[in-house]
């Protein structure tokens, strides 16, 4: 076997650092009560500080956001579809969710730039800028009018339209990660940049995210019955790491995307469920087993499935 390959080189690691976040929860290194209060830190802090950094020196106007709209063009009809194939109650927020967001960071950035260098890593700086603002912010906003919704519907209140909408925008962007996002991109736009005072901090605490977002996600796996949501986990991980990147390449054609940025969309598009997801479901509460096993599960089913993408992708008519 190749570990240098790429996709082995930058799954594995992930992989690993899921199984020592596993082997630390049977060992009881972490206990149950306290998983949520790790949840937290990581959500409440951690993701701040990277999403605020990340988005501090993004300039719009160097930024080619073509593909990208095509890529969230792809993403969206697939959030609908699976919103409506799955209920469209809260419950199914998450789950469209987990079949749209993928690992760009983790496994993203380190696979992108082996297999198609800085040209294609700019590609998809460019999609990780607005990926986590455009798809959280969408699914948040989403989720809390059908939080809204259920709950008036349990209570008997009818509320006008117009004030929960309103509600729900609020909500939407007073949350955790839209926030620090909209603040870090108007902060870029002053052009002052961060001291490295204030950056270095930053800097250590966005990169402390993945690796304990991963770890969480093995803690909180060796607390569920993988068995119980394995046919669960198996769809949302069939779409992830399959119908997205299907979906995405055909539209990317069908819309005259070619070459190399239709590479590093359909790669985007392949990759296994993001942690977000989990951090997302586990705040609101909803779906936590279902997404905990999707994110395992997607990413031992992109060891071949991106791999696939990747050596069928050159075979596409120029």
């Amino acid at each position: 076997m190749n570990l240098d390959h790429p996709v082995l080189s930058s799954l594995l690691p992930v992989v690993l650092l899921i199984v020592i976040g596993f082997v630390a929860g049977k060992a009881k290194l972490v206990r149950g009560e306290s998983v949520r209060d790790l949840s937290n830190l990581v959500f409440l802090v951690l993701t701040q500080a990277l999403l605020f950094r990340t988005m501090s020196s993004v300039h719009i106007e160097q930024l080619d956001f073509k593909p990208v709209a095509q890529y969230f063009l792809a993403a969206g009809v697939l959030f609908v579809a699976m919103l409506w194939a799955y209920g469209g109650n809260s419950r199914a927020s998450v789950l469209a969710l987990a079949g749209i967001f993928s690992n760009t960071l983790m496994i993203g950035v380190p696979l992108i730039g082996l297999a198609y260098g800085q040209e294609g890593q700019v590609l998809l700086f460019t999609l990780i800028s607005l990926h986590a603002l455009v798809l959280l912010s969408a699914a948040t906003l989403v989720l809390e009018l059908q939080v809204a919704h259920e709950q008036a519907t349990l209570s008997g209140e009818r509320r006008p339209v117009w004030r929960t909408v309103a509600s729900a925008v609020r909500n939407a962007i007073i949350h955790p990660v839209p926030l620090p996002i909209l603040l870090g991109l108007a902060y870029a736009q002053t052009g002052w940049g961060l001291h490295p005072v204030i950056d270095k901090p930053l800097l250590l605490m966005g990169n402390a995210f993945g690796p304990v977002a991963l770890v969480l996600v093995g803690i909180t796996l060796s607390q569920t019955h993988i068995g119980h949501q394995f046919a669960s986990a198996f769809r949302i991980s069939l779409v992830k790491t399959v119908v997205h990147p299907i979906l995405m390449g055909c539209a990317g054609w069908l819309l005259g995307m070619r070459g190399l940025h239709l590479s590093v969309m359909v790669v985007a598009a392949a990759l296994p469920v993001g942690a977000n997801v989990f951090l997302f479901s586990q705040r609101y509460q909803k779906e936590e087993e279902v997404v905990t096993a999707s994110v395992v599960l997607s990413t031992a089913m992109a060891l071949i499935s991106v791999s696939l993408v990747m050596a069928l992708l050159p075979l596409l008519p120029a």
